[in-house]
């Protein structure tokens, strides 16, 4: 009884979790991905391994090895 209603209630979540996805046409899932967000786009907030890459690129520049 108890996998049944387990079952029942997995069914029932999927398939309220993709009501848009079914009913509308040519319907998917939208990504979930920070880089693209339009709203943290536009506030400049980017995925960290971008951000962390253009950390990187920055110190780089800054660095002299003549002051070292």
């Amino acid at each position: 009884m108890k996998l049944i209603i387990t079952i029942a209630l997995l069914l029932a979540a999927i398939s309220l979790l993709s009501v848009r996805v079914i009913l509308k046409k040519n319907g998917r899932f939208s990504s979930q991905h920070i880089s693209q967000s339009k709203i943290m786009r536009e506030r400049g907030i980017h995925c960290a391994v971008s951000q962390d890459r253009e950390a990187k690129k920055q110190g780089e520049q800054k660095m002299d090895v003549k002051e070292l």
